[in-house]
């Protein structure tokens, strides 16, 4: 029987903002290795992938943050792979505390297989049919949705980033939790020093690579006492990524 990816994981200092709570895309690191670990474990991690010239690209996410751990806190970081459906695979992640007791992060995402020298779709049949290999269980149940920039707003320039070293992953282009930190980035202080992100959803639309300049636009509406904002990246004016954000 298969088993879920479990660690114990302690929260240094550089994994903190100025709340010294986790960051968001601090949790992404976590689970971006807790996905490599897993894959390695199911036999479909970096290596067996490529020996097949494919690899694994992110192509949504949808985290719930119900409460973030503190510097120095530890916690339990899980997560598996369950199941797929045409060329999207999905896996969980959740993060408890130490105990066990108080769930702190939930997380659903959806990936896909490309060919690594073409760049197109290609299916991992071997994964996709083994059921052996899947746990059903949801820590969220639906897929994460679409994000898309409202059409009839005006969005404002937040900043414009050319993409550097620091953002580059072995895959050749920018690493995924890297739209995460752009999105909180864009979002002025005042609200990411004062509230705390309640929601996270992340659509990855088309690469980016070194060299490209990255505009990033947003648009925030009020909806009760939460602010919801939607980003979007854009490289020579086509949309790359969207991201939703509700604090």
């Amino acid at each position: 029987m298969v088993e879920k990816y479990s660690a114990i994981k302690r929260i240094p200092s550089f994994d903190i903002d100025m709340s010294g709570t986790l960051k968001p895309a601090s949790f992404l690191n976590y689970a971006q290795e807790a996905a490599n670990i897993h894959a390695d474990y199911l036999g479909v991690g970096f290596d067996a992938m490529h020996t097949t010239r494919k690899a694994w690209v992110l192509s949504k996410i949808h985290v719930i943050f119900h409460k973030l751990p503190k510097w120095r806190e530890n916690i339990n970081v899980q997560s598996w792979h369950k199941g797929a459906n045409g060329y999207q695979y999905f896996r969980d992640f959740v993060v408890f505390d130490a105990e066990g007791k108080e769930k702190l992060i939930s997380a659903t995402t959806s990936w896909l297989v490309i060919d690594i020298d073409t760049r197109r779709l290609s299916k991992y049949a071997e994964l996709a049919e083994d059921e052996g290999r899947c746990i059903s269980e949801d820590v969220i149940a639906a897929q994460p949705p679409k994000v898309i920039m409202p059409k009839d707003v005006e969005p404002q320039l937040a900043m414009t980033h050319a993409v550097c070293y620091s953002d580059l992953d072995m895959n050749g282009h920018v690493n995924n939790v890297k739209y995460t930190e752009w999105s909180m980035n864009a979002i002025e202080l005042e609200v990411t020093n004062n509230r705390r992100l309640k929601e996270l959803v992340v659509n990855f639309n088309s690469e980016i690579k070194a060299g490209d300049v990255v505009e990033i636009y947003r648009h925030s509406t009020q909806q009760g006492e939460e602010v919801e904002y939607i980003i979007e990246g854009r490289v020579n004016g086509k949309g790359s990524f969207t991201a939703k954000l509700v604090f």
